[in-house]
Parts: structure tokens; C-alpha cells; sequence
């Protein structure tokens, strides 16, 4: 593999750590503000990135990796480009970032019962 291919790679694997840490981050942000707040900061910024349609870094990273490599690149989202190919081949993509815009308005959602619990204890 040439070392474009390896930093193509790494994006991949960076992405995928991104959305894990999107979707899974709130396991670990009790008791830890400044965690939060990068995580509430990251669910945010994923719901920009989706209905809005900028383009994320990490996709556009990967892209220029693996067309520097000789790969086959691939056009639009990092998300609906691999879900749609490998576990959902014949989804729509507005039904696909739909999915992921909700998910990570139920985690907002979520927070905020977290908030308002806390405000009603006297924390």
C-alpha cells in the first residue's frame, strides 16, 4: 500500500472513530463538563454537516487520499457513501441522513432531560 493509501486509511479510520464518538460519546460525559461540552459541541456540528451540506474534512481528506493513491474515489457524504453501499443498499439517502439527524437530535434530547433533572435536584 503507498503511503497516499495508508493517510487514506487513517482518515477512514478517524471518520469512523468520529461517529462513534458522536453517537456513543454521551456514555462517557456524566461528571465530566468539559466532555460534554465537546460532545454537545460535536452532535451539533453533525447536524450542521448533514442538513446543511458541508462538506466534512474527513470525507474530503479521504477523497484527496485515495485519488493521490490511484484509488477509486467516490462523490458525496463519507456516511451515505459506505452505509448505503454496505448495510443499506437500496435506502434513500434523504431517508439515510434523516436517520442520522434524528439520532442526534434524541441525543441532544437527551441531554437536555439530563439538564433539566439536574436543575430540578438543586445541582
Amino acid at each position: 500500500m503507498s503511503f497516499y493509501g495508508i493517510l487514506a486509511l487513517a482518515a477512514l479510520t478517524l471518520h469512523l472513530l468520529w461517529i462513534g464518538w458522536v453517537l456513543l460519546g454521551w456514555l462517557v460525559t456524566r461528571n465530566r463538563p468539559w466532555l460534554r461540552g465537546f460532545h454537545l459541541a460535536s452532535l451539533v456540528y453533525a447536524i450542521l454537516i448533514e442538513t446543511l451540506g458541508f462538506p466534512c474534512p474527513l470525507t474530503f481528506a479521504e477523497q484527496f487520499f485515495r485519488r493521490r493513491a490511484g484509488l477509486q474515489s467516490y462523490e458525496g457524504s463519507f456516511l451515505l457513501h459506505y452505509l448505503e453501499s454496505l448495510i443499506y443498499p437500496d435506502v434513500s439517502p434523504a431517508l439515510l441522513t434523516g436517520v442520522a439527524v434524528a439520532l442526534c437530535a434524541a441525543l441532544l434530547a437527551l441531554y437536555a432531560l439530563r439538564f433539566r433533572r439536574r436543575h430540578q435536584a438543586g445541582w
